[in-house]
């Protein structure tokens, strides 16, 4: 009897499980963004053109689905200890329960030249928790969308995943926030990425091996042990700039031209630099809400600086989550000692070259 390893069967479920369909597997990877962000979120992108730099690292979505016979759809999620289920011509109804895999199955389901779904048991966990500031939510969402994309016979591009994970997240369920994430954990790697009127264009970067190897040398991520609720920043920098605030327009607008600077050193291989406007960003990032750091926050970055790093800020829309440091690396190990004396967690890490991927399970 074949098995996955998130569950054990009964045989009851047995009867359930499609046999004749293999189990598929996918998995998305989580960012970090470097500097740009707030510069993809609407209106500021339609108006002035947004960019913004990031990397995903070698932490993920993963999920799996098995095929069922009986119509039924489940979807259990580790992180919320939570599970659903429906049937496969039912509506879903979005009451924060799953919201983000639900809107996925309703939509790709309806997808023309899309396979009928029969029915499926879907399981969810990511290595890092909601509201992290690492873009997970739109990791899952871009991991679901790939795993039952292939389940219905749909070959979408990385574009093509992108987009419906956005248009998902912020028309079907109206949740604020930009785009950036969603492109990151669909591409993967070191990505350009700009967000134009119409059309948003992700450009790969270069980066030598070598330039890796010393960002992963000597950078920290550091997890403040809260989870920020992203919508009321962003509602907020929002408003600032709709109204004009000086400070949002000159922390967006120093977004932008800092996240060109930051690509420009990192495809030359100038990691110092890079930090540096690393903590640049996190000066002109303040501006554009004051609901962006806190008290733990800003000690932090500051006493990090005063010990060797040579920038820090935060990976998300702000108020908690996760920082990225860039040190000397002779100083790294104190930086780190500084942060978990704070009480930060802190980990070292590694990027990741691939975007969502999906494959068959074996056995």
């Amino acid at each position: 009897m074949r098995k996955d390893t998130e569950r054990q069967e009964s045989p009851a479920d047995a009867a359930r499980f499609d046999y004749r369909r293999p189990v598929l597997r996918a998995r998305a990877p989580l960012r970090i963004s470097f500097a740009g962000g707030g510069t993809d979120v609407a209106p500021f992108p339609q108006r002035e053109g947004g960019a913004v730099l990031s990397a995903t690292i070698s932490s993920y979505c993963y999920s799996t689905l098995r095929p069922r016979t009986d119509g039924r759809i489940t979807v259990q999620s580790l992180d919320y200890g939570t599970s659903i289920g429906f049937g496969v011509d039912e509506d879903v109804e979005y009451d924060g329960q799953l919201d983000l895999p639900k809107a996925a199955i309703a939509r790709i389901r309806e997808v023309d030249g899309a396979l009928p779904v029969t029915g499926f048991d879907l399981f969810l966990h990511t290595n890092a928790p909601p509201g992290s500031g690492l873009g997970s939510s739109s990791a899952v969402m871009v991991s679901v969308i790939g795993l039952v994309a292939q389940h219905c016979g749909l070959d979408l591009t990385p574009y093509d995943v992108a987009e419906l994970a956005y248009r998902l997240e912020r028309e079907d369920l109206g949740i604020p926030g930009g785009s950036q994430d969603q492109y990151a954990a669909a591409f993967g790697g070191f990505n350009f990425i700009e967000f134009l009127k119409d059309q948003v264009v992700v450009n790969p970067l270069r980066v030598r091996d070598a330039t890796v190897h010393e960002l992963e040398h000597n950078m920290l991520l550091a997890f403040t042990g809260r989870t920020r609720v992203s919508d009321h920043i962003i509602e907020d920098q929002v408003s600032r700039y709709e109204t004009g605030n000086v400070d949002a327009l000159e922390g967006l607008r120093a977004q932008k031209e800092l996240a060109e600077q930051m690509k420009v050193a990192l495809v030359r291989g100038e990691v110092d630099t890079l930090g540096r406007l690393l903590g640049q960003a996190w000066s002109e990032k303040r501006k554009m809400s004051s609901r962006i750091t806190t008290p733990l926050i800003d000690e932090a970055i500051n006493r990090s600086l005063d010990l060797g790093a040579l920038g820090g800020k935060v990976t998300g829309a702000g108020g908690g989550g996760h920082l990225i440091f860039v040190c000397e690396f002779e100083r790294r190990h104190v930086v780190a000692e500084e942060l978990l004396r704070l009480g930060l967690t802190v980990s070292e890490f590694t990027f990741s070259k691939e975007g969502v991927v999906t494959w068959r399970a074996q056995g």
